[in-house]
C-alpha cells in the first residue's frame, strides 16, 4: 500500500494519530497566521466566531490533524467559550482524540484521582497530544469542565469494516454500551444511521483523490472503509447528544475537518440523534494565501492557516 494512502485510511478509519509532532499550542501564537472568513467567503475576525457561540450548543473545531495554527486557535476559542458563556451554562469538551472505553479514565484524571503518567499509560493518546491536545485537557482540568471521549472504539470500527456492521450486534452488553444505543433496542446496525449520499460521495471522491479507487489485494475496499469512518461519526454525534440532556451546555468539539465539513458526517448524525441541537461548523484547513477569501460552503466559518506553518512530511 502507498505511504500517502495508508495515511489517509489511518485517519479518516482507523482514528490512531500517527502524525507528526508540532510546536506546543501553549506556546505558539497564531497570530498572522490565520484569516476568518464566513461560509459565504466574508472576512471577520476570531470574535465572529465566539459571539456565535452563544446561540449555539454544539461547535464543531474541524482541523487537519497536523496543523499547529489550528491547534493554538482551539485552545483560544475553548478560552472564550469559557470567559464568555462558562457563568451561564457548563461549557463541555468534546474530543475525537480520545476514543469511548476511554471515557472513566479520563474521568479520573480531570477529578485528580489519578496522575498523569497512569492516565496516559491506560487512555492511548495520540502521538501529537503532548504538543497538541494536552493544553486542551489541561484547561479543562483546571476550570472543572467535563470531556467526551466520543470516538468509537477502534477495534469495533475495524469490526465493523471487516465483516460488516451488522456484526456489532453479536456483541456483549459491555461492549455494545460503548457504542451508539438505545435500551428497548437490540440491534445497533439498525440505530446507527447511514451516511448521506451527499457525503458517502465526498469520501469516496478523496479516497480516489488518494489512490484508492479500487480495492488492493488483502486490502478493505472504498466502501468497507466508509462504513468504519461513518460508525466513527455517529459514535461523535451520539456521545454529544448524549452529553446535552436538559443542562443544555455548550458543547466544544475537537475533531478532524472531514468529520463535519459542509456539515456533513457528524452534524448529519447529530440531527438525527438530537433534532433540536444547534450547530455552528467551523472548518480549519491549510492555505497558501490566506488572504484570497474561500469559496462559499455550508459551514458557518473557515479559517484558513498558513500553509508554511506546517511540519514537514
Amino acid at each position: 500500500m502507498r505511504p500517502f494512502l495508508l495515511a489517509l485510511v489511518v485517519v479518516l478509519s482507523s482514528g490512531a494519530a500517527a502524525v507528526a509532532q508540532n510546536t506546543d499550542s501553549t506556546d505558539f501564537d497564531p497570530a498572522g497566521h490565520y484569516a476568518v472568513y464566513t461560509g459565504a467567503g466574508e472576512h471577520v475576525d476570531l470574535n465572529a466566531i465566539v459571539s456565535a457561540m452563544g446561540s449555539a450548543d454544539v461547535v464543531f473545531l474541524g482541523e487537519q490533524h497536523n496543523d499547529p495554527t489550528a491547534h493554538a486557535l482551539q485552545l483560544l476559542l475553548l478560552e472564550a467559550a469559557q470567559r464568555e458563556y462558562g457563568s451561564s451554562r457548563p461549557v463541555v469538551l468534546g474530543m475525537e482524540m480520545f476514543e469511548r472505553d476511554v471515557q472513566t479514565v479520563l474521568d479520573e484524571y480531570l477529578a485528580g484521582f489519578i496522575r498523569e503518567s497512569d492516565f496516559l499509560k491506560a487512555s492511548r493518546p495520540w502521538g501529537n497530544y503532548e504538543t497538541d491536545y494536552e493544553p486542551l485537557i489541561e484547561f479543562a482540568k483546571a476550570h472543572g469542565l467535563s470531556v467526551i471521549a466520543s470516538n468509537a472504539p477502534g477495534r469495533y470500527t475495524s469490526m465493523a469494516r471487516r465483516r460488516g456492521l451488522a456484526s456489532l450486534d453479536s456483541l456483549s452488553l459491555g461492549a455494545r454500551l460503548m457504542l451508539p444505543h438505545e435500551w428497548a433496542h437490540e440491534l445497533l446496525s439498525e440505530i446507527i444511521p447511514q451516511p448521506s449520499a451527499a457525503y458517502g460521495e465526498k469520501f469516496r471522491a478523496e479516497m480516489e483523490e488518494m489512490g484508492a479507487h479500487g480495492a488492493m489485494p488483502g486490502m478493505p475496499s472504498v466502501d468497507d472503509m466508509l462504513v468504519a469512518q461513518n460508525l466513527r461519526d455517529a459514535s461523535m454525534a451520539y456521545w454529544i447528544a448524549d452529553r446535552l440532556g436538559d443542562s443544555r451546555p455548550l458543547v466544544v468539539h475537537i475533531n478532524g475537518s472531514f468529520h463535519s465539513a459542509g456539515r456533513l458526517g457528524i452534524p448529519e448524525h447529530l440531527a438525527w440523534y438530537a433534532p433540536e441541537a444547534r450547530v455552528l461548523v467551523v472548518t480549519m484547513r491549510s492555505a497558501e494565501d490566506v488572504h484570497t477569501a474561500p469559496e462559499p460552503t455550508n459551514d458557518d466559518f473557515i479559517i484558513l492557516t498558513h500553509e508554511a506553518m506546517m511540519p514537514a512530511e
